[in-house]
């Protein structure tokens, strides 16, 4: 470029409004500057107009840094103060005195930075045509965030200068001793700005260090204190927003179901829906600012807007699990847990016994045999219902009508799962080969009835534990030596059953209970009658199989959306199946004598 063509402008840099006592700093945010946009149509200028701006709730809005919401830590501060100056909106921007954003504000203090952009949400818009094409200009807009940044979208937006700098043409020679306090006063500025103790600006001060040389040192200070106290360089916990839920959601579900709270969780036990409601808002930059609780619950319901329907889910999860854990049905012990990709029908593949060795000829052939196969089926099916936590319980905070609807939600799918297993036990469904469970072809089902409470009962034991120790495995040969482990009755036998599986002192051999320590007791009261199984321990040999949708064990809650209702909806699904594995883990007797 031809030097005569060069346009030289004046870069020395001016001091901002920065003051490092209180951490504030004047800003122009916002000014009537086109900017260049494109939408659908194409590329037009957006012009912001200050008297259609909407200044109430724009105080305590966040100050971040470049536009950045991943984290806490892109949070520099917060809007002070805001008003309008003829076309353009000024802000007064407060910043953090926390120490990760030390070397922004230092960057500030020392006019390294200054360009400044919002983040705002428009009503509406007029648009008309100029020279210079499409213009837009809002009817009604509000701002969301204040950012510094290094490249600003209007370049009229900038950190404002002091007000108090001398004309340009005006050059004053300052003497020794104000250069020297002015000297002094910066240097201790800049290390209350760096969250330094006034030790550090007093050896600065002491060694006559210039600007130049107490930055370096300052940023030096700084850099040593992060490597010598590590956890001073990463948030502390409560700052996380992902632990805050978490210690929030863990509030949540203690004061629903009770129980005491983890230290780390005591500063939460006393918030109520409203203040986390309000303070997820916060955290999504949404100020609350003049809102009405109801206001704060239907802007913080929305999914897009924060994550407060999240925590409550997630407490309400915690609350079913436990209640649904406490109700859980004591046949599944006697099953086998799967977990399953899709619902589709599932089969288990059960190989058969190889028999015995065979001795080698002299030829040295060995002979190949095969193993017997046998397959049992099951398939998930999903069980759901809803739940509708209204603006009332919100506003009243009633977490313990929430809890027990919860609890309930829990107890409900542990009644399913137990439904469906007794259905399996007592309904005697046919297997693969198509005879029944439980067949006298089988050798799995008694004679005849023997009740607990008799005389007889423990002869009923002896012959159910005789025919399982003699069942063969799928080639017809092979003992498999089933060994009895459960005993499973209903709340008709269930005190003979106590009496008969109760260890005794024999005074003689004939007086020893054989069954003593033997079988473990299990008590279904939907069992009616005095008819009772046993059961091999699903270790060596399962009866049952039951499984879960891969992706969702267990009972779930998940927030859904509620266009016809005031509040938060809810609702609860089980994705569970079960089948039988092997009729020769289990022996029945229908107790009739």
């Amino acid at each position: 470029m031809p030097l005569d063509d060069l346009i030289l402008r004046d870069a020395r840099t001016r001091p901002n409004s920065f003051d490092p006592a209180t951490r504030t700093v004047s800003a122009v945010i916002a000014t009537a500057h086109p900017v260049q946009r494109r939408d659908a149509r194409g590329p037009f200028l957006e012009i912001l107009t200050a008297e259609t701006c909407d200044l109430s709730a724009a105080e305590s809005l966040p100050v971040l840094d470049s536009h950045r919401t991943a984290s806490v830590r892109d949070q520099l501060g917060r809007v002070r103060s805001i008003a309008r100056e003829g076309d353009t909106i000024v802000a007064v921007l407060e910043l953090t005195a926390a120490e990760d954003a030390a070397p922004v504000v230092q960057r500030i203090a020392d006019g390294t930075v200054s360009g400044v952009s919002i983040g705002y949400r428009v009503t509406g818009w007029t648009e008309k045509s100029t020279p210079n094409g499409r213009a837009k200009t809002p009817t009604g807009w509000r701002i969301t965030e204040v950012t510094l940044t290094s490249n600003p979208a209007d370049p009229s937006a900038r950190l404002r200068q002091k007000e108090n700098i001398m004309p340009e043409e005006v050059i004053e020679t300052p003497t020794p001793e104000a250069a020297e306090a002015q000297r002094r006063s910066d240097i201790r500025g800049l290390v209350r700005a760096a969250g330094l103790g006034p030790d550090v600006a007093d050896q600065l001060v002491d060694q006559n260090a210039d600007l130049t040389a107490a930055k370096a040192a300052i940023f030096d200070a700084m850099d040593a204190r992060r490597r010598s106290h590590p956890a001073i360089r990463v948030h502390s916990s409560h700052d996380d927003p992902a632990l805050v839920r978490q210690r929030r959601e863990e509030a949540l579900h203690v004061r629903m179901a009770g129980g005491e709270p983890k230290p780390e969780v005591r500063q939460h036990m006393g918030e109520s829906f409203l203040d986390m409601a309000r303070d997820s808002l916060a955290t999504a930059g949404v100020s609350t600012r003049g809102m009405s609780p109801d206001e704060v619950f239907t802007r913080a319901g929305e999914h897009t807007t924060s994550d407060f329907p999240l925590l409550v889910s997630n407490a309400m999860n915690k609350t079913a699990l436990a209640s649904y854990q406490a109700a859980a049905s004591p046949l599944k012990t006697l099953g086998r847990q799967r977990s399953l990709s899709n619902f589709k029908t599932a089969s288990a593949i059960r190989l058969g016994e190889l028999g015995r060795l065979e001795e080698l000829p002299e030829s040295g052939e060995i002979t190949h045999t095969s193993r017997a196969e046998n397959g049992e089926t099951m398939s998930l099916k999903t069980y759901a219902r809803g739940i509708n936590v209204s603006r009332t319980l919100l506003i009243n905070d009633d977490l313990g009508l929430l809890g027990d609807m919860t609890a309930a939600f829990g107890e409900a799918a542990a009644q399913t799962e137990a439904d469906v297993l007794l259905a399996l036990v007592t309904g005697n469904p046919n297997l693969s080969d198509g005879d029944p469970v439980f067949d006298a072809s089988r050798g799995n089902v008694a004679s005849s009835g023997i009740s607990l409470g008799g005389g007889t009962g423990m002869q009923g034991l002896e012959e159910a534990r005789k025919a399982m120790r003699t069942f063969k495995g799928l080639d017809g040969r092979t003992l498999i030596n089933v060994t009895p482990k459960y005993l499973l009755v209903g709340p008709e036998s269930e005190t003979a059953a106590e009496k008969l599986l109760a260890s005794i002192y024999a005074a003689t051999t004939d007086d020893v209970n054989a069954m003593a320590g033997k079988l473990t007791l299990m008590v279904e009261p939907r069992i009616e009658d005095e008819s009772w199984f046993l059961f091999a321990d699903p270790a060596r040999l399962a009866a049952l199989q039951y499984g879960y949708l891969s992706s969702s064990q267990g009972v779930q809650i998940q927030r859904a959306e509620a266009w016809s209702t005031l509040g938060l909806k809810f609702r609860a699904w089980l994705d569970f199946g079960a089948g039988w594995l092997d009729w020769r883990a289990a022996f029945f007797n229908d107790g009739a004598e």
